[in-house]
C-alpha cells in the first residue's frame, strides 16, 4: 500500500478589505466582494485598520470598501483618520454607505475617497466602482508641451453662463454635463471647452467631475494683473483629456473678494483659448455678475415649477430691467419639467410663462435618482446613465449650440 502527499494549495493573496463597524449589516457587499474578488478579500473593523494599514502587509492592498451607516457619522476623525491611512499606503477608497448625511458623504470625499456607492447597492455597482478606481489616472494639469492641447490664444470662444435662481435647480449639473457634452461633440476635431467654476463658496463642479480642488486657483484669482496664458493653463485641470476645468478654490472665499475686472480678465483669457466656455455661477447675485451678463453670449437661468422659482425670476426681470441690462440674453431653463402626457403639468409650465413674461425655452425632465447618484460618483451622465432621459436633452441642446456657432462661423467667412 502506498501514500501519496496531500497537495495543499497556498490562499489566495488578499487584495482587499472592507473596513466597517460590523460588516454583517453590509452582508449585500459581502456578496458582492465574495463575487468580484472570491476568497481574495478580508475584513476590518474601523479600530483594527488605521493600524493595520500602517503595516508592510498592507501593501499587497489594491483598494478597501469602507462601509458605513448614519450610527456612523459620530465616528467621522476615525473613519478620517482610516482614509488617510490608506491614502498613505497608496491604496484606493471606496466609500460604502447607507443613509449618510450629504454633508457626511462629501467630507469624507475630500479627505481621499475614490469612489462612492450607495447602499442596497445597485446591481453590478460595485464591480464598475472597483474597475473604476484601479484604472482610473490623476487628474493632471496641462503642461505646456502637453500634445493634447495648444493654447494659441487665437480663439474667440462662446460664453455660456449657467445661472441657478434657486437654490437645488440643477445648474451646476447642467453645466457640468453642457461642457461635457460639447467636449464630445464631434468625434474628428472636437471643439474645445472650458468650464470655470466661480461660485467661489459652494462650487460643486469638482466634485461632479471627481477633480481636487487646489491653491493655484486662489492664486491665480487674486493675481489676475500679472495672469498670462500660462500662469492660466497651469491652474486648470482636464478631465478625459478632454475637458479643462477652473475648479472653486479649496477654502469658501467671499464673493466681492474677486473683482469685476479680474473676472473680465479671466474670461478673456478662456474665450481666447477655447471655442466654448461654460461658466457656472454663484446663485447669489454679485457686484461682478453684470459682468459676466454683458460677456455672455446667451445665459442660462435655471428654474423648477415652484413659487421660489417665479418669485426670484420676477426679481431678476425687475432688477436688470431698471438698470437698462441685456435681459434678453437670458434663456429660461426648466429643469424637472413635467412629463409628455401630464397635460395638468404643461398648463401650469404656461401659465407661469405668461404670467412671468417670459420664454422657456428649454425644458429637462427629472432624471431620477440616478442623477444625484451620477454627480456623487464624479462622472459626467453620459458616462454613468447614458440612456437617461434627462441626459438626451442635455446633449440635444449642446447640440443645438454647436449647430448654432457652426453656422454663425460659417456665415461670417461668407
Amino acid at each position: 500500500m502506498s501514500t501519496s502527499p496531500v497537495v495543499q494549495s497556498d490562499p489566495p493573496q488578499i487584495v482587499a478589505c472592507t473596513i466597517s463597524r460590523d460588516v454583517q449589516n453590509f452582508d449585500l457587499l459581502i456578496e458582492d466582494m465574495e463575487a468580484a474578488l472570491g476568497d481574495a478579500w478580508g475584513d476590518l473593523s474601523f479600530e483594527d485598520a488605521a493600524a493595520f494599514l500602517g503595516q508592510p502587509d498592507a501593501r499587497s492592498l489594491q483598494f478597501v470598501t469602507l462601509a458605513m451607516d448614519a450610527e456612523d457619522e459620530d465616528n467621522l476623525p476615525g473613519i478620517s483618520s482610516v482614509i488617510a491611512a490608506a491614502k498613505e499606503a497608496g491604496i484606493k477608497v471606496i466609500l460604502i454607505a447607507e443613509d449618510v448625511s450629504p454633508t457626511a458623504l462629501h467630507q469624507l470625499l475630500r479627505e481621499g475617497g475614490d469612489e462612492f456607492v450607495p447602499y442596497p447597492l445597485p446591481e453590478n455597482e460595485l464591480a464598475r466602482a472597483i474597475e473604476r478606481v484601479l484604472t482610473k489616472e490623476e487628474p493632471r494639469a496641462p503642461q505646456s508641451g502637453d500634445k493634447s492641447f495648444k493654447a494659441t490664444g487665437d480663439r474667440a470662444g462662446v460664453v455660456i453662463p449657467v445661472h441657478g435662481i434657486a437654490g437645488g435647480t440643477g445648474a451646476s449639473m447642467l453645466a457640468v454635463n453642457l461642457a461635457w457634452e460639447l467636449a464630445n461633440i464631434e468625434k474628428k476635431d472636437p471643439p474645445k471647452v472650458c468650464l470655470l467654476d466661480l461660485d467661489f463658496q459652494f462650487g460643486s463642479a469638482s466634485t461632479y467631475l471627481d477633480l481636487p480642488r487646489r491653491e493655484a486657483v486662489l492664486e491665480l484669482l487674486t493675481d489676475t494683473a500679472t495672469m498670462d496664458a500660462e500662469a492660466f493653463m497651469q491652474a486648470l485641470l482636464t478631465y478625459g483629456d478632454k475637458l479643462h476645468v477652473l475648479t472653486a478654490p479649496m477654502d469658501m472665499i467671499p464673493l466681492d473678494m474677486i473683482t469685476p475686472e479680474d473676472i473680465t480678465r479671466v474670461i478673456e483669457m478662456a474665450s481666447s483659448h477655447f471655442d466654448y466656455v461654460i461658466i457656472d455661477m454663484p446663485s447669489t447675485m454679485v457686484e461682478w455678475s453684470q459682468t459676466v451678463l454683458e460677456m455672455a453670449h446667451v445665459y442660462f437661468a435655471m428654474i423648477e415649477l415652484d413659487m421660489r422659482s417665479a418669485q426670484n425670476t420676477l426679481r431678476l426681470k425687475r432688477a436688470l430691467q431698471s438698470e437698462d441690462l441685456p435681459f434678453e440674453k437670458i434663456r429660461f431653463v426648466l429643469n424637472r419639467a413635467p412629463g409628455f402626457a401630464d397635460m395638468n403639468g404643461k398648463s401650469r409650465v404656461k401659465r407661469l410663462s405668461d404670467n412671468l413674461g417670459i420664454s422657456i425655452e428649454v425644458q429637462l425632465p427629472d432624471g431620477g435618482k440616478p442623477v444625484m447618484q451620477a454627480g456623487d460618483h464624479g462622472a459626467p451622465l453620459s458616462e454613468t446613465i447614458p440612456k437617461n432621459a434627462l441626459r438626451k436633452e442635455i446633449l440635444k441642446l449642446a447640440q443645438s449650440i454647436h449647430e448654432v456657432n457652426q453656422a454663425d462661423a460659417t456665415e461670417a467667412r461668407a
